[in-house]
């Protein structure tokens, strides 16, 4: 057998590091860096990258660490989910089967020191069915997101909506009966408009080329609401309700109330999406952000420009520098969005329009706020004429 052949341990051994499987001790997690034996590992961390990093974790450690364990959670339930989502497996299979990604986020990273921890935490908190044997612990992954449940929710969310506007429209309905009512009894003052009134009442139906007379009174139209659709008394209720309701909208657009009502149908409109989008973390990839740390000051990262590859957490930002190429983890507190020239392209960041791409048009220095327009999505073509710096940010192109 040739010293260089396939199968001898030095040739196994070399693959093996050339995969990345090695000690999980001799991995920095902050550079992400596989070192082979101890004296490498030694000399990474006396480096100066290593360092550079050191200090960005010292700034938000728990954060940072947080971070990691997000992220390794979130991929390992990932790997249950899409080859072991129906079966009871070991903990150990699983976990070596999720390490054999390279660029798998290592367990030294996170708050769980080993993978027993890890497994409790997942009983605990309901993500998985967790069980001791003596081969040792077993897992099924609990399937909370299947398409059955959300179709099934999805269901049960129209039939709720479909109640309530049947509900709206019946309290509609009675508004304008009641309306009826009362403008009807205002004009049965005189002798004349009584006996009106009185025919009025009377509704004509063709039964066999015969006509009889039915006599209807106001008490009995609020009865006939909830009726079936195909009864006569029902089809004149809806009738009479329709006619009010189209009096009532020519009076107001006369009167020039419409476009008032419009107005402040959009204004709230725009309330509610800005609560329901105003969030505490708008760090989103594909952005340009300038660094603020003074902490990073001497590194020569101060005011230097850079673009948002990874978030991690929500507020924690992985920073590729145009400059130097060099990646950092920075807090958002210590970003800042960036504004492009007049025309270029940014994306909302924060409040009603969140995650909306749109062309920046014009800049109010004085007020700090920009006027953009809303490119592609539902909100195609709409403007926006006063916009927070804050809000808005560069996106790389």
């Amino acid at each position: 057998m040739g010293k260089n052949d396939f199968l001898t341990p030095k040739a196994i051994a070399n693959r093996i590091k050339a995969k990345g499987l090695q000690k999980l001790r001799w991995y920095c997690q902050m550079c992400q860096k596989q070192c082979r034996d101890e004296n490498g590992f030694k000399c990474h961390c006396m480096s100066e990258s290593h360092q550079r990093q050191m200090e960005v974790f010292g700034q938000n450690p728990h954060r940072i660490v947080d971070g990691y364990s997000e992220e390794f959670e979130s991929l390992f339930l990932e790997h249950m989910k899409r080859s072991h989502r129906f079966s009871r497996i070991a903990a150990t299979v699983v976990y070596n089967e999720y390490i054999s990604d390279r660029n798998h986020v290592h367990m030294n990273s996170t708050k769980w020191a080993t993978l027993t921890e890890f497994v409790k935490y997942l009983g605990k908190t309901g993500k998985c069915k967790v069980d001791e044997t003596p081969k040792g612990w077993f897992i099924t992954y609990i399937d909370r997101d299947s398409e059955t449940l959300f179709k099934e929710k999805m269901k049960n969310k129209r039939a709720k909506a479909d109640i309530v506007d049947e509900e709206k429209q019946e309290r509609e309905i009675r508004k304008q009966i009641e309306r009826a009512e009362q403008m009807m009894v205002g004009g049965n003052e005189g002798g004349d408009k009584g006996l009106e009134s009185e025919e009025a009442k009377m509704l004509v139906r063709c039964d066999d080329g015969g006509e009889k007379k039915i006599k209807l009174s106001i008490g009995s139209l609020t009865k006939n609401v909830g009726k079936e659709k195909g009864e006569g008394s029902s089809r004149f209720v809806f009738d009479e309700a329709e006619n009010v309701v189209e009096k009532d909208r020519k009076e107001k657009s006369g009167g020039g109330g419409g476009g008032s009502a419009l107005d402040e149908l959009i204004r709230e409109e725009e309330k509610a999406k800005e609560r329901m989008n105003r969030k505490d973390y708008w760090l989103c990839e594909g952005i340009v952000v300038k660094v603020m740390s003074k902490d990073l000051a001497d590194k020569g990262y101060y005011k230097q420009k850079g673009v948002v590859r990874k978030v991690i957490d929500k507020y924690v930002g992985e920073i590729e520098m145009l400059e130097s190429k060099h990646k950092l983890r920075v807090d958002q507190e210590e970003l800042e969005t960036v504004i492009p020239q007049i025309g270029g392209l940014v994306r909302v960041v924060n409040g009603a329009y969140r995650g909306s791409n749109a062309r920046l048009l014009s800049v109010n220095t004085d007020k700090f706020c920009a006027k953009v327009q809303i490119e592609k999505g539902v909100y195609d073509g709409r403007v926006i004429k006063a916009i927070e710096y804050e809000d808005i940010c560069k996106v790389v192109q």
